[in-house]
C-alpha cells in the first residue's frame, strides 16, 4: 500500500471519528436516565421512554467501540502497521479496508 492510499484511509478515519464524536454529543440527552414523573408520563409512555433510552445506550456502545477501533487504526498508521493483520501479520485486502478502514484483522483471521 502506498503513502497516498494510507493518507486517504487516514482522512476517512479522521472524518468518521469526528462524525461519531458529534453523534455522541448530540445523543447525550437520549441516553439520560428516564425520570419517574407520574403526573406527566403514564406507565406505557414511561416504558416507551425507557426503550428509547436503552436503544440510545446500545447505539452509544457501538459508537464507543467504533471510536476505539478508529483510534487503534490511526495508531497503526503512525507506526506503519496499518493494512496488516494484527493476528497473522498478513496484508489485509484493500477491498476490506475500503469497506471498513478500522478493521485490524484479515478476512481469514476475522472468521476464526
Amino acid at each position: 500500500m502506498n503513502n497516498k492510499q494510507i493518507e486517504q484511509f487516514k482522512s476517512i478515519l479522521l472524518k468518521s471519528q469526528k462524525e461519531l464524536v458529534a453523534l455522541q454529543d448530540a445523543s447525550a440527552d437520549s441516553r439520560a436516565p428516564v425520570q419517574l414523573d407520574q403526573t406527566s408520563l403514564g406507565r406505557v409512555s414511561r416504558i416507551d421512554a425507557m426503550q428509547q433510552q436503552a436503544m440510545a445506550q446500545a447505539q452509544e456502545r457501538q459508537r464507543t467501540g467504533e471510536l476505539a477501533r478508529i483510534t487503534q487504526a490511526l495508531k497503526r498508521i503512525q507506526t506503519g502497521d496499518f493494512g496488516f493483520c494484527t493476528a497473522c501479520d498478513e496484508e489485509i485486502a484493500p477491498g476490506r479496508l475500503q469497506i471498513a478502514p478500522s478493521v485490524s484483522l484479515c478476512i481469514k483471521c476475522a472468521g476464526t
